[in-house]
Formats: C-alpha cells, structure tokens, sequence
C-alpha cells in the first residue's frame, strides 16, 4: 500500500489499521511504504508504472480525483491511469490560524479577507491537492480573494503548519489530526471544522456552515485505486475485502479515533463517485478563476 503524504499523516494511519486488517483477512503480509515528495505526486506515479495485478494499492486523499482538473505535467492521469477500488474514510479538516494571529475567528478572518482582496496568505501541501481545493472552495462561498502559498519541493504538512505560525502564511485547512497537536499547544487556533456537522475530536469548534459561510462542506475522503489495466475480477475481490476489513467493529472504532468514519461503497459506485469530485473541482477551478498549474 503507497501512500504520498508521509508517515504520520491520514493516509498512512487509514493504511496501517486497513492494511494490518487486510493482512489478516488474507493470510500474507500487507505493507504500508510512504513515499511523499513531488507535489505529492511520487507516490501515484510509482502506482501508475506498477505492474497491474493488483498488488501494489494506492491509498490517496480526495487529492487524487482533483489533481486531474488542477496541475496539467503530472507524470500520469489521475483518472486514465488508475481504477477506483474501494472508498475508506470521510471527514472534516479543519481551518486554522496562527496562535500569535489577529486572527480570533472566522468572522475575522473573513472580513479581513473582504477588506483586502489579495492581501491575506493561505498555505496547502501543494497546487491540487485537498487542502489547496477546500481553501479555494470556502474562499469562494465566503466572498473573499487570498493569495495562494502552496509547499515547495519536499516540504511536508508540517512545513506548511510552520510557515503559519511563524507568520508568512495566515490560514490553511489542514488535517484535524496533524493540526490537533498545534491546536492543544496553542500554535495554532481552530477557527471552524469543514463539515456540517461539528467533529468529535474538537467538539468545542464550530462548522463552518455554523459560523459564517451557510451550507459549507467540504470532507477529505479516503480511497484505494490500482493501475489501470488490473482484471476486474482482481479489484472486485480487493474491493469486497476492504469493505468486509471496513465493518468490522474495532476497525470502526480504530478509525474514529482519529475522527473518520468509514465510507462505503461499491466498486462502481466509487469509480463516479471519483469522477463526480474531478469535475466538481474544475466546477470551482472556473468558477475562481484558477489557471492551471505546474508541478516544475
């Protein structure tokens, strides 16, 4: 299992409770290798080159589906070259800014936003990926304009979180679990969650539907894909196999743990689902006038 982000990060903790259950289940080693770099491309790339007999799996973020409308030299395509096998895990980021920020709330942060088009900064992990998409997305419903940071050549979501706390970055929407650390040590301050609904893990931090942008949601999700080109017969017995691994009980109470509830779905019913989250982001690509970028 490939995973692009690094070790402690969702993907990887998502992969290691699915991957140790799948290794069960089968009967043989199931292992968890992060490569992260690139733009978060290297590790989708080395899936895309696999040998397709559905032994190397991809576990990629929303990311995945987005890339597609947003970086035009990624070394594959994110849709042509991988078949969607099976969906994991849904749920909220969160935005914050720096602990030492003027920045208290998310009405302050919107009326900065408002005031000064352009004159506000947010990070992400890099041009494509969830984190760059959901501060697009609720600049857009909140009716403010920033300017775009996103992580250089090997930077990691820690990268990204520094340059907020030191102050060259305002906010960004990060993972709830790689923020929670920063958030408790005051580094960082939790301004709204990204779902709905409010999460378990910060029960005391509003949605940001709640708290000044009606009816926004934006989840990460989780998903497994293998290259294009692996027997159907091949996917559908990796698909069945981690939908079985996903209802076990102490799977879901693993998972939630770290905020995440399973996402389940059929093979087909992923595979739209994937394409219905592509052509969502080029929806907001148009809409915000985003030109497409470059991972050189």
């Amino acid at each position: 299992m490939v995973e692009p982000f690094g070790a402690g990060g969702g993907p990887d903790l998502v992969a290691r409770v699915i991957g140790a259950k799948l290794s069960e289940l089968w009967g043989q080693p199931v292992t968890v290798e992060n490569h992260p770099g690139d733009g978060s491309a290297g590790g989708p790339a080395l899936v895309a080159k696999s040998a397709a007999d559905g032994y190397t799996l991809l576990v990629n973020t929303s990311a995945q589906a987005y890339s597609a409308a947003f970086v035009d030299d990624l070394p594959y395509d994110p849709l042509k070259d991988f078949v969607p096998v099976a969906s994991l895990t849904r749920q909220p980021y969160v935005l914050v800014s720096g602990g030492s920020s003027a920045i208290t709330t998310l009405s302050e942060l919107i009326a900065a936003g408002r005031a000064e088009p352009g004159a506000l900064r947010f990070g992400s992990t890099g041009v494509g990926t969830a984190s760059h998409l959901g501060a697009e997305k609720f600049n857009l419903e909140a009716g403010m304009r920033a300017q775009h940071v996103p992580a250089g050549p090997g930077d990691s979501i820690g990268d990204v979180v520094e340059n907020m706390v030191s102050g060259r970055t305002t906010y960004i929407i990060a993972p709830i679990p790689l923020a929670l650390a920063g958030i408790r040590a005051r580094k960082l301050r939790a301004l709204g969650v990204t779902t709905k609904r409010r999460s378990p893990l910060l029960p005391e931090v509003p949605a940001i539907a709640e708290a000044g942008v009606a009816g926004f949601d934006y989840p990460i999700w989780y998903g497994v894909w293998v290259a294009a080109g692996t027997h159907a017969g091949v996917v559908e017995k990796i698909a069945t196999a981690i939908r079985r691994v996903l209802a076990a009980p102490d799977v879901i109470d693993e998972l939630a743990k770290h905020g995440a509830g399973p996402l389940s779905m059929t093979q087909p019913e992923f595979a739209q689902f994937v394409l219905n989250e592509s052509e969502s982001a080029a929806h907001i690509i148009q809409a915000a006038r985003i030109k497409r970028s470059n991972l050189s």
